[in-house]
């Protein structure tokens, strides 16, 4: 039996992540830019000054009873895009496709940030209130809102729930399990132990305290692991100009190497630097607009350059400093050198134990923030599955407690068929997703063209 399932979620795998998706999700990407008229290169100061440069500001911290700030939502976000992949992916991808596969990483984000853009935008654009006056919204409600199409938005939900045990949650418990072992010897029932309880007192509290959470913990990981890579990348500065080299020649001119490792060609280099690229980021996935739509912002674009900055941070940034390291140290090339276990020899052949310390926390942290916001992602699928329901409450009280008893069970378990099932599922939610998004980009279109217009006119009448 398990034999079959296997072998049938292979096919299924194999077409959701295979070449023509990849394509899907990137040309979804360069529709919405071509249309929307490039914003994420033509008006990147304004987008980064309206995120990053207004952190200090009012604006992006006001919430009220009805949602959470700006930034809450995007640090909730954050915390479920940031995850395990930035570390062990990309050193994954790089020896699956070589170094090239950074670069095609680099175009795949460019384009996913209009992408996570479009997807943000929309579900601010079509959120509604639930019973308790809080926001709530995300693909599903603009499939419904938006093309008035529910049964897409119902295939979409029972996926997104489905794929929240699995990627966003077993799978991160197993990564802090197997992390702690290997490096400090902590039992993996342990681990099971504390990260259950550590979710359990988060997500009882709802999205409120998911978001207080998740606004302090996402600075926190960020500033160690990107400390740690720029103080990795300045002892080996030397180095940099021809890891830029290796990178932009294995794009287009990959050569086989020795040592174990795959011969690369260019069509490895394009695959994996796709599928890297929308594995870290998950722009199209339909994920993080759950999230943005809870934010207390007065204009959906506003909260949209929330999510381009999203994938500024964590591919331009986190996964860049990750293959940088990987790429300088040469051990790409050595055989038997994989994924988390690369990047730790990565780091170490520089800082020594500093590496594997640092991987360990931003492998801890990574993990646990997606952990938190993926029980925000499933809990809001099920509230809108069931939501015209007398006993919505239940279900989400229930969904809440399998969560937690899973996230222990992700800690003391292999689960490599869960892991594979739930791989699949989450690139399932991509589909309707991405269908929502060719037909509505009509729509994100006219709203991010009125926007900038009226904030120029805005800027000439001041």
């Amino acid at each position: 039996m398990i034999e079959t399932i296997e072998s049938v979620n292979s096919v299924i795998n194999g077409f959701v992540w295979g070449p023509v998706m990849l394509l899907l999700l990137v040309g979804t990407g360069i529709l919405l830019t071509i249309r929307a008229g490039f914003p994420q290169l033509t008006k990147l100061g304004t987008i980064m000054k309206s995120t990053v440069g207004s952190l200090f500001g009012e604006d992006a911290h006001k919430k009220d009873e009805a949602g959470i700030s700006p930034y809450q939502a995007v640090a909730t976000a954050l915390a479920s895009t940031v995850g395990t992949g930035n570390i062990t992916g990309v050193a994954t991808a790089i020896v699956a496709g070589g170094p090239g596969a950074v670069f095609w990483m680099w175009v795949s984000a460019l384009f996913g940030t209009m992408t996570k853009f479009a997807e943000v935008t929309l579900a601010v654009k079509f959120r509604q209130k639930n019973e308790r006056g809080e926001w709530v919204g995300g693909p599903m409600y603009y499939m419904e809102n938006g093309l008035n199409a529910k049964w897409l938005g119902v295939i979409f939900a029972c996926f997104a729930t489905l794929a929240s045990f699995g990627i966003g949650n077993m799978t991160q418990s197993n990564s802090i399990a197997t992390a702690l072992n290997e490096t400090v010897g902590i039992s993996p029932v342990v681990t099971g132990v504390v990260v259950a309880i550590i979710v359990a007192f988060v997500i009882l509290g709802g999205i409120k305290r998911i978001a207080e959470v998740t606004e302090r913990l996402v600075p926190v990981m960020g500033v160690i692991y990107v400390l740690l890579g720029v103080i990795t990348i300045a002892l080996n500065l030397d180095k940099l100009p021809g890891a830029f080299a290796i990178i932009f020649q294995g794009a287009f001119a990959p050569q086989s190497v020795l040592g174990g490792v795959m011969g690369y060609t260019i069509m490895n280099a394009i695959r994996f630097g796709f599928a890297r690229g929308v594995f870290s980021n998950e722009a199209g996935l339909g994920s993080a607009p759950i999230a943005h739509a809870a934010a207390n912002t007065d204009n959906p674009v506003k909260q949209g350059m929330w999510g381009a900055f999203e994938v500024i941070f964590d591919t331009f940034i986190i996964c860049t400093i990750t293959s940088l390291v990987v790429v300088m140290s040469g051990m790409y090339t050595a055989e038997g050198l994989d994924g988390a276990a690369l990047s730790i020899a990565a780091f170490n052949q520089s800082v020594g134990m500093f590496g594997t310390v640092g991987v360990t926390i931003g492998t801890v942290l990574f993990a646990l923030s997606t952990l938190l916001g993926w029980s925000y992602y499933g809990e809001k699928s099920i509230e809108y599955l069931f939501k015209t329901k007398s006993w919505v409450g239940n279900v989400k009280l229930g969904y809440r407690v399998v969560f937690i008893v899973m996230s222990f069970v992700g800690a003391v378990g292999g689960l490599q068929l869960i892991w594979a099932i739930a791989d699949t599922l989450n690139g399932l939610m991509a589909i309707p997703n991405l269908i929502a998004l060719v037909l509505l980009s009509g729509t994100v279109t006219k709203l991010v063209k009125d926007y900038f217009r009226e904030l120029k006119e805005n800027k000439a009448k001041a």
